[in-house]
């Protein structure tokens, strides 16, 4: 028995706000695809260029290479908007110049729904976490109240936008929903693959896209009445 709930997609604007190029490729990106396909418009905002991500480059290479490759990414699942940030990756800071800049976000977009990655300590199976991903996302949770509040960051001078109906948080340990992404399966990996030099400096299961992507949606699908689906946590706003 089905014990996720389907996603609500009567919405029309999405922005997604993740700390690096690649968060979204595992796992949302099938959803996003989906979604685009629908009619929708997603954007995509990076609290960082994922400079610190790649071992055998240094920030100064691996930072120009990681914004290409996302700016690829997003193309494949119909997102033709990436912004980024400039927050250093590896140690994005908590607090209000991180808030601020996403409430910036939020209000110059104005989406119906936020989507962001997982801000627990833990991942589903008890894998730890990684800081950024923590602090991005629950920055990100607080800057939609930011966002409605006009009297919150008042030196933006943009209207205050208080239209967000839910966030939606990819990776959660806590998830209670799901896409169906059976149709869109296929855009989620050539997504991912986009992150060539990322993908070929990492070892183990996350370096192969196509088996890694389907077992997580064979999993999400069993708990969502089946074909092949990615989960999310929903905090209705």
């Amino acid at each position: 028995m089905a014990d996720l709930e389907p996603v609500p997609e009567d919405w029309e604007r999405a922005l997604a706000v993740v700390a690096h190029p690649d968060d979204l490729e595992y796992g949302a990106s099938g959803a996003i695809a989906r979604w685009t396909a629908q009619g929708k418009h997603v954007a995509y905002v990076l609290a960082t260029r994922g400079e610190a991500g790649i071992d055998t480059l240094p920030p100064d290479r691996a930072g120009p290479l990681r914004v290409r490759e996302q700016v690829a990414a997003a193309a494949v699942v119909g997102v033709d908007h990436v912004e980024f940030l400039d927050h250093a990756d590896g140690v994005v800071e908590p607090g209000l110049p991180l808030r601020r800049d996403i409430a910036a976000a939020i209000r110059r977009h104005r989406p119906d729904v936020v989507i962001t990655g997982n801000h627990h300590d833990t991942f589903p199976g008890g894998f730890l976490n990684m800081a950024d991903h923590r602090v991005v996302g629950q920055a990100v949770i607080d800057a939609v109240r930011d966002a409605a509040n006009r009297w919150v960051f008042r030196d933006l001078d943009l209207e205050p936008w208080n239209g967000v109906r839910f966030v939606a948080v990819s990776g959660s340990p806590r998830a209670g929903h799901a896409v169906d992404i059976t149709d869109t399966f296929a855009l989620g990996v050539a997504s991912l693959r986009e992150h060539r030099a990322y993908l070929a400096a990492l070892s183990g299961e996350m370096a192969e896209p196509e088996p890694f992507l389907r077992r997580e949606a064979e999993r999400a699908g069993l708990r969502s009445g089946g074909g092949l689906a990615t989960t999310f946590e929903v905090l209705v706003m």
